[in-house]
């Protein structure tokens, strides 16, 4: 693309082009079979003092955004020696590792199927009294150009499946769900042995657990519960923008702190596979492997090119938006904690009275966090044991960083199909879960 940039300010355009398919399904009844393709742009300008944005989906009216956003600016002579310009990418690169099985190719009949296929696992269950099956996928080209000569072209593409499930047997009741996400269609095989096994967990768990007897336990947790917990309880406060402007939250989270046990290492990266995966965030800069703590020392945040400057720091690539209706926050990609050293049978073991949370069902948190879990046991000396209802598990993140003390050698990552992590009114955005099995002690159940 060729567009004329006006001098003295700087101009980045971010065009996305759209694929997605949602498909939705209640007791057998198709509630939604739709797919939408679009082709949209984000413009911004910035003059040195004030940010100008425009939207467009007539791609053709980009040259008239760019020249009414000049119009409303005041030019910057010196614009190119700011600290934020300089952070700003003048990268020229293609990659487009997804022409081959694109999502789009597929044709929808087969993502149907895909779901029918799920129906007979739960339409004869005498306990299931409400299902919903629900089908997602989205390929994505962006392009970007701006005015100090980026021109990047990049794509990616997921879809899953989620199986939403509510058990009842007279007064109990219990709800729970499956997903199962991949990167391309045919990946989508191989989980029925791990859903057949679900449903029946789910439908002992709903007979026989009881209340938890509330208190402060040391819990142990699974990859998924470690991915959520590392994501809300501690990546969120990893996004640098919170920091911009707040002295107490900035010596708070000072680099160098020493905050955890030796073995625990948190990273951040966009170039992983999967749902978290941008090769280039949505200000053109590259994605980088930003370790947020390593060997329990508070090493790194997460930055936009504006972020950067303030805090005199290096971009990471983690500028991004949901779409082009919205400008770039700062915003995690994948983001886990490392593998450990110790086996799984290790961590359990060494518990004499304790909590084994296997599923989730939400998670929020900054300085305190909480997690909700679904699937949940007592650990009585070293063996799982009784299936336990809890509401809450809540803590302090610092406190709940170095009571950590066991890190399993399991590492997964993970994916949710419905959902995704919300900002300032931007949701859902696709990002990826990660973490072995770990081990926290003194944490409060309720």
């Amino acid at each position: 693309m060729n567009y004329t940039f006006p001098k003295n300010l700087y101009v980045d355009v971010r065009i996305e082009h759209h694929f997605s398919t949602n498909i939705k399904y209640t007791l057998k009844n198709l509630d939604e079979c739709k797919t939408k393709e679009y082709s949209a742009a984000f413009i911004r300008l910035f003059d040195g003092n004030l940010w100008y944005y425009a939207s467009t989906s007539d791609l053709s009216a980009i040259q008239d955004e760019i020249d009414s956003l000049a119009a409303l600016a005041t030019a910057h002579p010196d614009i190119e020696n700011l600290p934020i310009f300089k952070n700003f990418s003048a990268h020229v690169d293609e990659k487009l590792i997804f022409t081959e099985g694109k999502l789009s190719d597929v044709p929808l009949p087969d993502k149907i199927n895909c779901l029918k296929a799920l129906m007979p696992f739960v339409e004869n269950n005498p306990y299931m009294k409400l299902w919903k099956l629900i089908y997602l996928d989205e390929y994505i080209v962006k392009e970007f150009y701006n005015s100090k000569g980026a021109n990047l072209k990049w794509d990616f593409q997921r879809c899953g499946f989620a199986l939403h499930m509510e058990l009842t047997e007279g007064e109990k009741k219990f709800s729970e769900s499956f997903q199962f996400g991949k990167t391309y269609f045919h990946e989508l095989t191989g989980f029925e042995e791990e859903l057949k096994e679900l449903i029946a967990e789910s439908e002992n768990f709903m007979l026989h657990s009881v209340a938890v007897t509330p208190g402060t336990y040391p819990i142990v947790v699974t990859p998924m519960v470690t991915g959520v917990f590392t994501h809300e309880c501690f990546g969120h406060k990893s996004e640098s923008d919170f920091m911009v402007g707040d002295e107490a939250t900035k010596k708070e989270w000072t680099l160098g702190k020493k905050i955890g046990p030796d073995d625990l290492s948190i990273i951040d990266t966009g170039l992983l596979s999967g749902p978290g995966y941008t090769p280039y965030d949505d200000e053109g800069n590259p994605a980088a492997k930003t370790y947020l703590i390593k060997e329990g020392v508070l090493s790194g945040r997460l930055h936009s090119a504006d972020s950067a400057a303030d805090l005199t720091e290096g971009v990471t690539g983690n500028a991004r938006a949901k779409n082009f209706e919205f400008e770039p926050l700062v915003r995690m990609t994948t983001t886990y904690i490392d593998n450990g050293t110790k086996s799984v049978e290790e961590i359990i073991g060494d518990v004499k009275d304790g909590i084994y949370v296997k599923g989730i069902h939400h998670g929020s948190g900054m300085s305190t966090f909480t997690l909700g879990p679904s699937l949940a046991y007592t650990i009585k000396d070293g063996k799982v044991h009784q299936p336990v209802r809890i509401s809450v598990i809540s803590g302090n993140v610092f406190e709940a960083l170095n009571h950590i003390d066991g890190i399993a050698n399991d590492l997964e990552f993970k994916s949710f199909v419905t959902g995704g992590c919300g900002k300032m009114a931007q949701f859902p955005l696709s990002v990826g879960f990660a973490g072995p099995h770990i081990r926290i002690q003194n944490m409060q159940v309720q």
